[in-house]
Protein backbone atom coordinates (compact mmCIF):
# COMPACT_ATOMS: atom_id res chain seq x y z
CA UNK A 1 0.00 0.00 0.00
CA UNK A 2 2.40 2.63 0.60
CA UNK A 3 4.49 1.30 -2.25
CA UNK A 4 1.36 2.24 -4.23
CA UNK A 5 1.27 5.69 -2.42
CA UNK A 6 4.50 6.26 -3.31
CA UNK A 7 4.13 5.39 -6.63
CA UNK A 8 1.39 7.96 -7.18
CA UNK A 9 3.24 10.71 -5.22
CA UNK A 10 5.57 10.16 -7.56
CA UNK A 11 3.66 10.44 -11.01
CA UNK A 12 1.98 13.78 -9.96
CA UNK A 13 5.11 15.31 -9.29
CA UNK A 14 6.34 14.34 -12.51
CA UNK A 15 3.28 15.95 -13.81
CA UNK A 16 3.41 19.15 -11.82
CA UNK A 17 7.09 19.31 -12.24
CA UNK A 18 6.49 19.16 -16.24
CA UNK A 19 7.60 22.73 -18.15
CA UNK A 20 6.60 24.38 -20.98
CA UNK A 21 9.49 25.05 -23.33
CA UNK A 22 9.27 27.92 -25.41
CA UNK A 23 10.81 27.82 -28.90
CA UNK A 24 12.77 31.14 -29.64
CA UNK A 25 14.05 32.32 -32.90
CA UNK A 26 12.44 30.49 -35.33
CA UNK A 27 10.07 33.44 -36.72
CA UNK A 28 12.44 32.77 -40.16
CA UNK A 29 9.27 31.32 -41.94
CA UNK A 30 9.43 34.26 -44.66
CA UNK A 31 13.46 33.42 -45.34
CA UNK A 32 12.70 29.90 -45.70
CA UNK A 33 9.58 30.27 -48.22
CA UNK A 34 12.23 33.01 -50.32
CA UNK A 35 14.62 30.39 -49.92
CA UNK A 36 12.60 27.37 -51.66
CA UNK A 37 11.14 29.57 -54.05
CA UNK A 38 14.90 30.41 -54.96
CA UNK A 39 15.86 26.91 -54.98
CA UNK A 40 13.20 25.68 -57.24
CA UNK A 41 14.05 28.67 -59.82
CA UNK A 42 17.59 27.71 -59.98
CA UNK A 43 16.34 23.91 -60.16
CA UNK A 44 14.22 24.60 -63.21
CA UNK A 45 17.02 26.55 -65.04
CA UNK A 46 19.47 23.64 -64.09
CA UNK A 47 16.42 20.76 -66.14
CA UNK A 48 15.83 23.47 -68.96
CA UNK A 49 19.80 23.61 -69.01
CA UNK A 50 20.65 19.97 -68.68
CA UNK A 51 17.76 19.06 -71.48
CA UNK A 52 18.57 21.52 -73.94
CA UNK A 53 22.37 19.98 -73.51
CA UNK A 54 21.55 16.66 -72.57
CA UNK A 55 23.74 17.09 -69.76
CA UNK A 56 23.06 14.69 -67.18
CA UNK A 57 25.46 16.38 -64.61
CA UNK A 58 22.57 19.66 -64.46
CA UNK A 59 19.54 17.07 -65.35
CA UNK A 60 19.55 14.94 -62.98
CA UNK A 61 20.10 17.80 -59.82
CA UNK A 62 17.35 19.85 -61.36
CA UNK A 63 15.45 16.76 -60.83
CA UNK A 64 15.87 16.12 -57.54
CA UNK A 65 15.71 19.56 -56.59
CA UNK A 66 12.26 19.71 -57.68
CA UNK A 67 11.08 16.48 -56.53
CA UNK A 68 12.60 16.94 -52.76
CA UNK A 69 12.64 21.02 -52.74
CA UNK A 70 8.93 21.27 -50.99
CA UNK A 71 10.24 19.32 -48.34
CA UNK A 72 11.53 22.25 -46.26
CA UNK A 73 8.00 23.94 -46.27
CA UNK A 74 6.21 21.44 -44.34
CA UNK A 75 8.10 23.50 -41.45
CA UNK A 76 5.99 26.35 -42.18
CA UNK A 77 3.65 27.76 -39.06
CA UNK A 78 1.19 30.95 -39.01
CA UNK A 79 -0.21 31.67 -35.42
CA UNK A 80 -2.22 34.61 -35.00
CA UNK A 81 -2.16 36.80 -31.67
CA UNK A 82 -2.60 34.31 -28.63
CA UNK A 83 -2.21 31.20 -30.20
CA UNK A 84 0.34 28.68 -29.41
CA UNK A 85 1.28 25.14 -31.32
CA UNK A 86 2.62 22.52 -29.15
CA UNK A 87 5.17 20.53 -31.03
CA UNK A 88 6.43 17.21 -30.62
CA UNK A 89 9.25 15.50 -32.50
CA UNK A 90 9.33 11.52 -33.26
CA UNK A 91 7.27 11.14 -29.94
CA UNK A 92 8.99 13.43 -27.97
CA UNK A 93 7.79 16.87 -26.71
CA UNK A 94 9.99 19.56 -29.02
CA UNK A 95 8.94 22.88 -27.63
CA UNK A 96 6.38 25.15 -28.29
CA UNK A 97 5.96 28.45 -30.46
CA UNK A 98 4.06 31.34 -28.76
CA UNK A 99 2.75 34.99 -30.78
CA UNK A 100 1.66 35.72 -33.74
CA UNK A 101 4.35 35.32 -36.85
CA UNK A 102 5.73 33.20 -39.66
CA UNK A 103 7.40 30.50 -38.18
CA UNK A 104 9.76 27.45 -39.02
CA UNK A 105 10.60 24.85 -37.28
CA UNK A 106 11.85 21.02 -38.10
CA UNK A 107 9.61 19.48 -40.58
CA UNK A 108 9.35 16.21 -38.92
CA UNK A 109 7.61 18.23 -35.82
CA UNK A 110 3.83 17.41 -35.78
CA UNK A 111 1.62 19.63 -33.78
CA UNK A 112 -0.61 18.16 -31.05
CA UNK A 113 -3.71 19.27 -29.42
CA UNK A 114 -6.30 16.25 -28.02
CA UNK A 115 -8.62 18.50 -27.39
CA UNK A 116 -8.82 20.09 -30.67
CA UNK A 117 -12.50 18.63 -31.80
CA UNK A 118 -13.69 19.42 -28.49
CA UNK A 119 -16.00 22.53 -27.77
CA UNK A 120 -17.54 24.21 -24.94
CA UNK A 121 -20.25 25.67 -25.52
CA UNK A 122 -22.19 28.47 -23.65
CA UNK A 123 -24.44 25.85 -22.12
CA UNK A 124 -21.55 23.43 -21.14
CA UNK A 125 -22.34 20.72 -23.07
CA UNK A 126 -18.93 19.07 -24.26
CA UNK A 127 -19.31 18.76 -28.20
CA UNK A 128 -17.37 16.35 -30.58
CA UNK A 129 -16.96 18.08 -33.74
CA UNK A 130 -17.74 14.99 -36.63
CA UNK A 131 -14.37 13.71 -37.98
CA UNK A 132 -15.41 12.93 -41.27
CA UNK A 133 -16.60 16.91 -41.47
CA UNK A 134 -13.09 18.34 -40.71
CA UNK A 135 -10.35 18.43 -43.48
CA UNK A 136 -6.63 17.73 -43.04
CA UNK A 137 -6.39 21.68 -43.13
CA UNK A 138 -8.94 22.39 -41.14
CA UNK A 139 -6.96 19.96 -38.72
CA UNK A 140 -3.90 21.05 -38.50
CA UNK A 141 -5.59 24.96 -37.77
CA UNK A 142 -7.39 23.54 -34.87
CA UNK A 143 -4.27 21.59 -33.55
CA UNK A 144 -3.67 25.35 -32.31
CA UNK A 145 -3.91 26.25 -28.97
CA UNK A 146 -5.81 29.35 -27.48
CA UNK A 147 -4.29 31.48 -25.30
CA UNK A 148 -7.26 33.76 -24.73
CA UNK A 149 -9.49 34.08 -21.89
CA UNK A 150 -12.62 32.01 -22.50
CA UNK A 151 -16.06 31.46 -20.71
CA UNK A 152 -17.40 28.14 -19.65
CA UNK A 153 -21.05 28.69 -18.53
CA UNK A 154 -21.82 25.59 -16.51
CA UNK A 155 -25.19 24.15 -16.92
CA UNK A 156 -27.55 24.02 -13.96
CA UNK A 157 -27.36 21.55 -11.45
CA UNK A 158 -29.59 20.00 -8.90
CA UNK A 159 -27.57 19.80 -5.48
CA UNK A 160 -28.60 19.45 -1.69
CA UNK A 161 -27.16 22.77 0.22
CA UNK A 162 -25.87 22.54 4.12
CA UNK A 163 -29.14 21.52 5.59
CA UNK A 164 -30.37 18.89 3.06
CA UNK A 165 -32.28 21.63 0.96
CA UNK A 166 -32.17 20.85 -2.82
CA UNK A 167 -31.31 23.99 -4.88
CA UNK A 168 -30.39 24.43 -8.53
CA UNK A 169 -27.22 26.73 -8.76
CA UNK A 170 -24.80 27.33 -12.19
CA UNK A 171 -21.84 29.11 -12.59
CA UNK A 172 -19.81 31.09 -15.47
CA UNK A 173 -16.42 30.35 -15.41
CA UNK A 174 -13.82 32.27 -17.06
CA UNK A 175 -10.40 30.65 -18.22
CA UNK A 176 -7.37 30.62 -20.09
CA UNK A 177 -4.22 28.10 -21.37
CA UNK A 178 -1.06 28.76 -18.42
CA UNK A 179 1.14 25.82 -19.75
CA UNK A 180 0.59 24.47 -23.23
CA UNK A 181 3.01 21.68 -21.99
CA UNK A 182 0.70 20.49 -18.85
CA UNK A 183 -2.47 21.65 -20.90
CA UNK A 184 -2.08 19.40 -23.34
CA UNK A 185 0.21 15.79 -21.46
CA UNK A 186 -0.75 16.07 -18.30
CA UNK A 187 -5.00 15.32 -19.26
CA UNK A 188 -6.40 13.34 -21.56
CA UNK A 189 -8.59 16.40 -22.63
CA UNK A 190 -8.19 19.75 -20.66
CA UNK A 191 -11.58 21.09 -22.01
CA UNK A 192 -13.86 18.12 -20.41
CA UNK A 193 -11.24 17.90 -17.90
CA UNK A 194 -12.29 21.37 -16.91
CA UNK A 195 -15.57 20.64 -17.04
CA UNK A 196 -16.03 18.12 -14.72
CA UNK A 197 -13.61 19.92 -12.32
CA UNK A 198 -16.02 22.52 -12.17
CA UNK A 199 -19.05 20.04 -11.65
CA UNK A 200 -17.21 18.18 -8.62
CA UNK A 201 -15.65 21.23 -7.26
CA UNK A 202 -19.56 23.30 -7.46
CA UNK A 203 -20.81 20.60 -5.15
CA UNK A 204 -18.02 20.59 -2.47
CA UNK A 205 -18.88 24.02 -2.24
CA UNK A 206 -22.69 24.36 -2.26
CA UNK A 207 -22.80 21.42 0.19
CA UNK A 208 -20.81 23.65 3.05
CA UNK A 209 -23.71 26.83 2.80
CA UNK A 210 -27.24 27.16 3.36
CA UNK A 211 -29.23 28.89 0.48
CA UNK A 212 -30.72 31.30 3.38
CA UNK A 213 -29.44 32.01 6.80
CA UNK A 214 -29.86 29.76 9.28
CA UNK A 215 -29.12 29.35 12.63
CA UNK A 216 -26.26 26.96 14.33
CA UNK A 217 -23.76 26.59 10.73
CA UNK A 218 -20.63 27.24 10.63
CA UNK A 219 -19.57 27.67 6.50
CA UNK A 220 -16.09 28.87 7.47
CA UNK A 221 -14.88 25.98 9.17
CA UNK A 222 -14.10 27.83 12.80
CA UNK A 223 -16.30 26.17 14.87
CA UNK A 224 -17.94 29.27 15.53
CA UNK A 225 -21.62 29.84 13.59
CA UNK A 226 -21.68 32.71 11.49
CA UNK A 227 -24.50 34.00 8.66
CA UNK A 228 -23.02 32.74 5.83
CA UNK A 229 -25.33 31.39 2.94
CA UNK A 230 -25.45 31.09 -0.90
CA UNK A 231 -28.10 34.04 -1.31
CA UNK A 232 -26.46 36.94 0.91
CA UNK A 233 -22.73 35.41 0.52
CA UNK A 234 -22.51 35.27 -3.75
CA UNK A 235 -19.15 36.60 -3.73
CA UNK A 236 -17.76 34.80 -0.95
CA UNK A 237 -19.26 31.43 -2.60
CA UNK A 238 -18.19 32.16 -6.05
CA UNK A 239 -14.33 32.80 -4.89
CA UNK A 240 -14.55 29.74 -2.98
CA UNK A 241 -15.63 28.00 -6.17
CA UNK A 242 -13.00 29.41 -8.10
CA UNK A 243 -9.84 28.71 -5.52
CA UNK A 244 -11.45 25.08 -5.52
CA UNK A 245 -11.42 24.85 -9.39
CA UNK A 246 -7.87 26.23 -9.58
CA UNK A 247 -6.52 23.65 -7.01
CA UNK A 248 -7.87 20.95 -9.32
CA UNK A 249 -7.00 22.39 -12.55
CA UNK A 250 -3.60 23.29 -12.01
CA UNK A 251 -1.81 19.94 -13.00
CA UNK A 252 -3.44 20.51 -15.94
CA UNK A 253 -2.03 24.14 -16.61
CA UNK A 254 -4.80 26.19 -16.59
CA UNK A 255 -5.72 29.67 -15.03
CA UNK A 256 -9.34 30.17 -13.72
CA UNK A 257 -10.08 33.68 -13.65
CA UNK A 258 -13.59 34.58 -12.15
CA UNK A 259 -16.03 32.21 -11.22
CA UNK A 260 -19.40 33.68 -10.97
CA UNK A 261 -22.78 32.26 -9.92
CA UNK A 262 -25.40 33.03 -13.21
CA UNK A 263 -28.40 30.91 -11.50
CA UNK A 264 -29.71 29.77 -8.12
CA UNK A 265 -33.35 28.42 -7.18
CA UNK A 266 -34.79 26.06 -5.11
CA UNK A 267 -35.38 22.77 -6.91
CA UNK A 268 -38.95 22.99 -8.95
CA UNK A 269 -40.21 20.38 -6.22
CA UNK A 270 -39.56 21.89 -3.13
CA UNK A 271 -40.18 25.64 -4.73
CA UNK A 272 -43.75 26.02 -3.79
CA UNK A 273 -43.49 25.08 -0.43
CA UNK A 274 -40.38 27.54 0.50
CA UNK A 275 -42.38 30.25 -1.16
CA UNK A 276 -45.21 29.45 1.01
CA UNK A 277 -42.34 29.50 4.31
CA UNK A 278 -40.99 32.94 3.03
CA UNK A 279 -44.86 34.28 2.54
CA UNK A 280 -45.59 32.85 6.38
CA UNK A 281 -42.39 34.82 8.25
CA UNK A 282 -43.15 37.81 5.77
CA UNK A 283 -46.68 37.93 7.32
CA UNK A 284 -45.61 37.03 10.72
CA UNK A 285 -43.07 39.86 10.70
CA UNK A 286 -45.54 42.22 8.92
CA UNK A 287 -47.93 41.59 11.63
CA UNK A 288 -45.24 41.89 14.32
CA UNK A 289 -44.60 44.98 12.95
CA UNK A 290 -48.56 46.73 12.92
CA UNK A 291 -49.03 45.35 16.60
CA UNK A 292 -45.95 46.96 18.12
CA UNK A 293 -47.22 50.35 15.85
CA UNK A 294 -50.49 50.03 17.08
CA UNK A 295 -49.49 49.25 20.97
CA UNK A 296 -47.40 52.56 20.94
CA UNK A 297 -50.11 54.33 19.18
CA UNK A 298 -52.51 53.25 22.05
CA UNK A 299 -50.19 54.61 24.90
CA UNK A 300 -50.01 57.42 23.05
CA UNK A 301 -53.57 57.97 23.18
CA UNK A 302 -54.19 56.89 26.65
CA UNK A 303 -51.20 59.67 27.89
CA UNK A 304 -52.50 62.78 25.61
CA UNK A 305 -56.12 62.10 27.43
CA UNK A 306 -54.35 62.04 30.97
CA UNK A 307 -51.97 64.83 29.99
CA UNK A 308 -55.04 67.35 28.72
CA UNK A 309 -57.53 66.02 31.56
CA UNK A 310 -60.00 65.51 28.25
CA UNK A 311 -61.58 62.50 29.80
CA UNK A 312 -61.25 60.60 33.09
CA UNK A 313 -61.44 56.80 32.36
CA UNK A 314 -61.75 53.72 34.78
CA UNK A 315 -60.18 50.79 34.30
CA UNK A 316 -62.83 48.79 32.91
CA UNK A 317 -63.23 51.94 29.71
CA UNK A 318 -59.24 51.83 29.46
CA UNK A 319 -59.40 48.55 28.93
CA UNK A 320 -62.37 48.99 26.32
CA UNK A 321 -61.02 51.53 24.77
CA UNK A 322 -57.82 50.14 24.11
CA UNK A 323 -59.63 46.64 22.66
CA UNK A 324 -61.54 48.69 20.06
CA UNK A 325 -58.32 50.52 19.19
CA UNK A 326 -56.43 47.53 18.55
CA UNK A 327 -59.22 46.01 16.88
CA UNK A 328 -59.44 49.10 14.63
CA UNK A 329 -55.76 49.25 14.05
CA UNK A 330 -54.82 45.59 13.54
CA UNK A 331 -57.77 44.57 11.26
CA UNK A 332 -57.17 43.37 7.84
CA UNK A 333 -60.60 45.22 6.65
CA UNK A 334 -61.80 48.80 7.30
CA UNK A 335 -63.73 48.87 11.05
CA UNK A 336 -67.35 49.79 10.87
CA UNK A 337 -67.91 52.48 13.19
CA UNK A 338 -70.85 51.88 15.67
CA UNK A 339 -72.45 54.61 17.61
CA UNK A 340 -73.57 54.11 21.43
CA UNK A 341 -76.03 56.68 22.57
CA UNK A 342 -76.38 54.88 25.89
CA UNK A 343 -74.23 54.46 28.68
CA UNK A 344 -71.18 51.34 28.95
CA UNK A 345 -72.98 50.30 32.34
Amino acid sequence: MSNQTTMQAKSREALENRKEITLKGHKNGMAVLFFVAVLYVFSILLVIFGASEQDFILLIPGVVILCIGWFPMLGLRVLKPEEALVLTLFGRYYGTIRGDGFFWVNPFCSSINPAAKTQLNQSGDVKTVNPITVSSAAGLVNNKLSLKVMTLNNNRQKINDRLGTPVEIGIAVTWSIADTAKAVFNVENFKEYLSLQCDTSLRNIVRIYPYDVAQGVDTTGDGIADEGSLRGSSEIVADRIRQEIQDRVAIAGLCIHEARITYLAYAPEIAAAMLQRQQASAIIDARKMIVDGAVGMVELALERLKENNTIDLDEERKASMVSNLLVVLCGNHDAQPVVNSGSLY
